[in-house]
């Protein structure tokens, strides 16, 4: 406590570097940022851009960035990305992927974490690509080598069996479908790595907007984790943390 005292004293520090040192998390008028969350999570933070206003984010971006060098930025629009673009410093590395709405960014300063564990995600069709975007986006950020495998749908079985092979090769294999939301069942039923159904709102009529896939992901007959519609975010965090600990166990 005393050497952050002392660096924030010395100017070494700002106050918002030092609060998030001394208490886990970093205060400001947008809400209070969870600075060690990747620390004591192996989760880093991610900023929802869902239900704040610009300023916020901006305010919340910064914020990440002072106390952890990195900023998560998720469900954000292109008129939000191209601002928060404009509103940070020049020498700050910034990726964003349009279609998945996620903008990461870090200082010249960050190091990448790296996790000995490989995870692909699996999706039924080019629709399923935003939210299968996302979860990739956070198993990338945890540091984990992540294989996009794309339109392996059930309509045609065979898309799916020609991929197999890199699919079994993953520690962690996560599935995104929509409409009957049947694809992750089927891969879980022939791989032996644990599987997660995300379930994208794909779909129309009756059980449209996911509520089918969920179902029927829930009432599987194999083995499978599932999360909530369209949770791309969760499912890349879930799967984040058993590629940890696989690699930890190695």
């Amino acid at each position: 406590m005393q050497k952050t005292l002392r660096a924030l004293a010395d100017g070494e520090l700002t106050v918002e570097e030092a609060e998030a040192k001394l208490s886990g998390y970093a205060t400001t008028d947008a809400g209070r940022f969870d600075a060690v969350r990747e620390t004591r999570r192996g989760i880093p933070e991610a900023i929802l851009s869902d239900g704040k206003a610009t300023e916020e984010i901006i305010s919340l971006t910064q914020t990440a960035l002072n106390t952890t060098d990195r900023a998560i930025i998720t469900r954000i629009d292109e008129t939000e990305a191209t601002m928060l673009k404009n509103a940070v410093d020049d020498t700050t590395i910034i990726s964003h992927d349009k279609r998945a709405r996620t903008v990461i960014m870090h200082s010249s300063e960050f190091k990448q974490p790296t996790v000995e564990a490989a995870v692909a995600i699996v999706t039924g069709g080019t629709a399923d690509l935003p939210v299968a975007g996302e979860a990739k986006a956070i198993t990338e950020a945890i540091g984990i080598e992540t294989t996009l495998i794309t339109d392996v749908g059930v309509a045609n079985l065979t898309r799916m069996v020609d991929q197999l092979d890199r699919i079994k090769q993953a520690d962690v294999v996560i599935v995104a479908a929509g409409r009957e939301g049947a694809l992750p069942t089927v891969v879980a039923g022939l791989v032996d790595a644990p599987v997660i159904g995300l379930p994208t709102s794909i779909g129309y009529g009756a059980g449209g907007k996911g509520e089918a896939a969920l179902y029927g992901m829930l009432q599987s007959c194999t083995v499978l984790t599932t999360v909530n519609i369209d949770a791309g975010f969760t499912a890349g965090a879930q799967a984040g943390l058993i590629a940890r600990r696989i690699a930890g166990d190695r």
